[in-house]
């Protein structure tokens, strides 16, 4: 039996019923397989990850190592929920490692869209593999892969795990929601406790804010990109398009135009505004959003966040434009 293909007979898990019967039988069979020994998870802090990291807590508690590396590219508060939940309630063995300076450093002045998500990638795989050097005996690691990440990939999720442990780490896969989808891996994610916002979060690109902080990042624009995304993030959430829309973040781009405030000349930064729906992520519609909506958010954006003089709306669906702008 292919252990990577998802029997015929499964249900889909809907139910709370389901996904604790789910999560019962998951913590049997990675008891099974890890025995005492210990186990290493990258923990990003995304949906699948999470997911994954609480299972194991209750599956094998302390034998759990979770590694999650802060690359100073997240979204507002979101190593911070990490440290939280897992570090705080779920009392995990939590490495926190804050690299934003690592990462900047080597980001500075590189505005090629290719480099920049390379550098990231690579920095983080050597990050992860330090820590992970640090520690004694690890025998298996943990990953956040979904069906659809076999099914697109026949494989191992490279770009989005760590594909590049050293040679000769040889460890097991601990894989428990490879046969699930999505929408089952966040009911699975609420039967375990996890926060509604965590379970629910957006798709975020490895590379995060590196990818819509364009061209070369400095930390300033990058600042505020991070402000103007999280008044977005809280007005969608207050008038209810935050259910309704797939992805909506901001991108600010690196050019300056004039602008007045306090009667003075204030040169700023764009902030330019996207919101789209997807089924499959290979096409993408744009959502609408009401004009007292992006009224309220341009006020609040270009009042409250430092650099930033306007707000622009993105109105192309995909094909033409990609979701990100990178």
């Amino acid at each position: 039996m292919d252990n990577n293909k998802r029997p015929e007979t499964m249900e889909r898990i809907t139910t709370l019923e389901l996904a604790n019967a789910f999560i019962d039988e998951q913590i049997k069979a990675v008891r099974e397989q890890v025995g005492d020994k210990k186990v290493l998870l990258a923990l990003s802090g995304g949906v699948d990850s999470s997911v994954v990291a609480a299972l194991l807590i209750k599956a094998v508690g302390k034998q759990l190592y979770c590694v999650h590396v802060n690359h100073g590219l997240m979204r507002k508060g979101e190593s911070e929920q990490v440290i939280e939940v897992f570090g705080k309630e779920l009392d995990a063995n939590l490495i926190y490692i804050d690299a934003t300076d690592r990462f900047l450093d080597l980001l500075a002045g590189e505005a090629d869209p290719e480099k920049k998500r390379k550098i990231i990638g690579n920095e983080f795989i050597k990050v992860f593999d330090e820590e992970a050097a640090k520690l004694e005996g690890i025998d298996f690691l943990a990953q956040g892969t979904i069906y659809p990440d076999i099914l697109e990939s026949h494989g191992v999720k490279a770009h989005h795990n760590v594909g590049g442990l050293p040679e000769d780490m040889k460890m097991e896969l601990v894989e428990p929601v490879k046969l699930l989808y999505k929408d089952e891996v966040r009911v699975v994610g609420e039967a375990l406790g996890l926060p509604h916002g965590m379970v629910y979060r957006q798709p975020f690109p490895g590379p995060g804010l590196g990818v819509r902080c364009l061209g070369a990042i400095t930390r300033d624009r990058l600042h505020a990109l991070r402000e103007a995304d999280a008044i977005l993030r809280e007005e969608f959430d207050k008038c209810g398009l935050a259910g309704k829309v797939w992805q909506y973040f901001i991108a600010v781009p690196d050019f300056k135009s004039v602008g007045v405030r306090d009667n003075k000349r204030y040169e700023g930064w764009p902030a330019i505004i996207r919101a789209v729906n997807t089924v499959d992520a290979m096409t993408a519609t744009i959502e609408e959003i009401p004009y007292e909506v992006l009224h309220h958010i341009t006020d609040r954006i270009t009042h409250e966040v430092e650099g930033i003089n306007r707000v622009l709306l993105d109105l192309t669906p995909k094909p033409i434009g990609t979701i990100e702008w990178e």
